[in-house]
């Protein structure tokens, strides 16, 4: 299935993002997800999706950098559009446009 088929909508109005992370110290680990938690669900023990309004979106990346340490740790934000294809396998949670997340 594609992203819109994903979302339960054929045009997207917000952008849905997949954020992986490795971060070395529990202390910010433990930090950072509770940060990703008031954007997205967790679909993985270091991923999470999110569907941002765009303002979110950008407030997400600004977050980042101050969550981390450059020089240890790793954060990818992959930004994924309706041709995009995902394949679910066994005991997932699909997330839905109109699923609401409130920071």
């Amino acid at each position: 299935m594609n992203v819109g088929e994903y979302l339960g909508r054929n045009r997207l109005e917000g952008i849905y993002v997949l954020i992986i992370y490795d971060i070395s110290l529990d202390a910010s680990r433990s930090n950072f997800a509770k940060l990703m938690e008031g954007f997205g669900f967790r679909v993985q023990k270091s991923a999470f999706e999110a569907y941002l309004t765009p303002g979110k979106y950008e407030k997400l990346l600004r977050l980042i950098p101050g969550c981390i340490d450059p020089a240890t740790d790793s954060v990818r934000v992959y930004q994924l559009h309706c041709s995009c294809d995902i394949r679910l396998f066994g005991s997932n949670r699909q997330i839905r446009a109109d699923d609401a997340v409130i920071i």
